[in-house]
């Protein structure tokens, strides 16, 4: 498999209550400094080899749209510099409204971003304000639409549910609004309570309560409906995209290839080494202008602990993952390393073969923590 590339550009407007990323409001003044950094980190990792053409970049964050037109600029030419991207590479960046313009938006087409994620979260203007996100649903249409004059045909827009004040009425509206405007791509996830988040704090005072178990069932009820009727399909756990539309970026994280990362934060996945960068924005740069290495860990997998990993993280695929791929990359079998644990699982109905393919039911999705944690 081919290599990605992620760069995480970690600034925010503002912190969402239930956010835990590696995120920081209130850095713009680091912007500049970041940028010149990442510049040097693209330098240096690009002077270490690199085997193959990129297949896919991603600039995740944050906010990487915060990030002025000049500095964007800058940042993509140094990417195109050091690394060889593949022809038809799927370059990516995720964006949220407020941050964006029609300006913004054509600058990012001309230099070669061709597909936009777009962190919208809900057409509700309640539900927004419940998890602090700074954008109305007005403005979030208006993106949308301006991204489609910029000229991109490639959009997905992320939707969460689960969210405090949604109803399964207001989830049917919020997946109907995306819907409508002819969105390829659609990133669901139902609301994670992080610990340590402001929004932990709320939920634990009172202040905010989430949907009940039965409406979260019956969210899900209408998603599966809405995407089924409407020419999408479930590709992954969270992920639904009309044919052709799949985030190839994501599928190779699923797959368990390689990747390299760059800024503050970011992980990277090279011939099972994990490696982790310094979280810090600031001692991120420090570290960047002193000639320092911005690595923070790496553990080093070995070949069990690696195929386990790429077993939990391709059942996450609605086509499962290769028994045949896992044989040619490792050399072991699924037999080997989990004895009668699969069988176990198939006799609950929780996986099934299809072909060459190991993958979750249709309860097993509904069941995919349990699956994993015998799996792990």
């Amino acid at each position: 498999m081919k290599p990605s590339l992620y760069i995480h550009i970690p600034f925010c407007l503002a912190k969402c209550n239930y956010c835990s990323f590696n995120s920081y409001a209130g850095l713009e003044g680091l912007q500049e400094r970041y940028v010149e950094c990442m510049c040097v980190e693209c330098r240096n990792v690009a002077a270490k080899g690199q085997p193959a053409p990129l297949q896919s970049v991603f600039f995740g964050g944050g906010t990487p749209t915060l990030l002025s037109n000049d500095q964007l600029q800058r940042l993509l030419a140094t990417i195109v510099s050091c690394f060889d991207i593949e022809e038809g590479a799927e370059i990516s960046i995720e964006a949220n409204p407020g941050t964006v313009n029609l300006e913004k938006f054509q600058l990012l087409r001309a230099s070669g971003i061709n597909r936009l994620s777009i962190g919208v979260q809900s057409f509700n203007d309640a539900e927004l304000r419940a998890i602090a996100r700074v954008h109305s649903a007005e403005e979030a249409k208006q993106a949308l639409e301006l991204a489609r004059v910029a000229g991109f045909s490639n959009l997905s827009i992320d939707l969460m549910y689960g969210l405090p004040q949604q109803t399964a009425k207001s989830w049917r509206e919020s997946l109907g609004t995306a819907l409508s405007m002819g969105i390829q791509h659609l990133s669901l996830y139902q609301l994670t309570v992080e610990e340590k988040t402001p929004l932990e704090k709320m939920l634990a005072c009172g202040s905010l309560q989430l949907p009940d178990e039965d409406v979260i069932a019956e969210m899900d009820e209408i998603t599966a409906s809405l995407m089924e009727s409407n020419g999408l399909y479930q590709y992954e756990i969270s992920n639904y995209a009309r044919e052709g539309y799949q985030c190839s970026h994501n599928i190779n994280y699923w797959q368990n290839g390689e990747y390299y990362a760059m800024g503050a934060g970011a992980v990277a996945y090279l011939e099972g080494t994990r490696i982790k960068n310094i979280a810090g924005p600031e001692h991120y740069c420090s570290l960047v202008e002193s000639g320092q290495s911005v690595e923070a860990e790496r553990e080093r997998l070995d070949k069990e602990a690696s195929f386990r990993e790429s077993v939990i993280m391709g059942l996450r695929l609605n086509c499962g993952v290769s028994c045949k791929r896992l044989e040619r990359r490792y050399a072991i079998t699924l037999d080997q390393v989990y004895g009668t644990t699969i069988e176990s699982l198939r006799a609950r109905d929780l996986l099934e073969y299809e072909g060459e393919y190991l993958r979750l039911t249709g309860q097993g999705r509904v069941f995919a923590n349990l699956v994993m944690a015998e799996l792990v």
